[in-house]
């Protein structure tokens, strides 16, 4: 089947679905299916490509999970989409402008920070309305100037390197006062998705990407994006956001050791 092995598509079929379901929840995938494709032979740029098109629609997937959660967003996300657009653009010419080997150095300190944020993000959201408190009346779910600039930021940071954009996203969430976590986590798969869509474009378009491998990919990321969405929204609220601190734990830790 494409010139792949049994042994190789059952690899990177079971990494996809893995690196789906673990975006849906958490992000963080692609700790799962990068490495499975460097694993058997596909060329780094390739892979990276290739992952990028696979977890696509399954960020999709995981945002129709959580269709009902999103609806409560219908002011906020237009403008939501088109930052996340934006900001994705902004990565991807950033990434072409900066040494690879430079980046690498930042991911590890990106990915604890975001993930020291979202473990005290209800200490750091209760600073900021200390100091600056809604107005009575005020929607909870509304997203103001700042917002939108937080949101800007993982962006970049999502179109320049996907690992850990989960994490960033949620932290971002959760310090603007987000309680509810299936519904930063319907924020989180939708606007990954169109992060995604940026990646996706300008790999399609540069044939980058090794086709055999991503069809394999895609089906299973698909399937475990959706599954993984459906079992989270059943999960209590504490148990997802400790996972999602473990998740950020164990990429900085492994992250750490690929600059040692």
């Amino acid at each position: 089947m494409f010139g792949l092995t049994l042994f190789e598509i059952a690899l990177i079929g079971a990494a996809a679905f893995a690196a789906g379901a673990v975006n849906s929840v958490a992000g963080g995938g692609t700790f799962f299916s990068f490495p499975a494709l460097l694993a058997i032979g596909v060329p780094p740029v390739v892979a990276n490509a290739s992952n990028s098109v696979s977890l696509w629609p399954g960020s999709l997937a995981g945002a129709w999970a959580f269709r009902r959660e999103l609806k409560r967003f219908s002011r906020s996300l237009p403008m939501l989409s088109a930052v996340a657009f934006v900001g994705g653009i902004g990565g991807g010419l950033l990434l072409l402008a900066t040494s690879n080997a430079a980046f690498a150095q930042l991911i590890p300190w990106l990915l604890l920070v975001a993930t020291v944020l979202f473990a005290f993000s209800a200490q750091i959201s209760a600073l900021v309305k200390k100091w600056k408190p809604a107005p009575e009346g005020t929607d909870e779910r509304h997203i103001g100037p700042g917002g939108f600039v937080f949101q800007f930021a993982v962006s970049v940071y999502g179109g320049f390197f996907g690992a850990g954009m989960g994490i960033l996203m949620i932290a971002a969430l959760a310090i603007q006062g987000f309680k509810d976590v299936h519904e930063i986590n319907a924020l989180k798969n939708w606007l990954s998705a169109v992060i995604y869509s940026v990646a996706v474009a300008t790999f399609v378009i540069a044939d980058a990407v090794s086709w055999p491998h991503t069809l394999v990919m895609l089906v299973t990321a698909t399937i475990g994006g959706y599954w993984g969405a459906a079992v989270a929204r059943k999960l209590p609220a504490l148990w997802l956001r400790r996972f999602i601190i473990a998740v950020g734990g164990v990429l900085t830790v492994y992250y750490f050791g690929k600059t040692l």
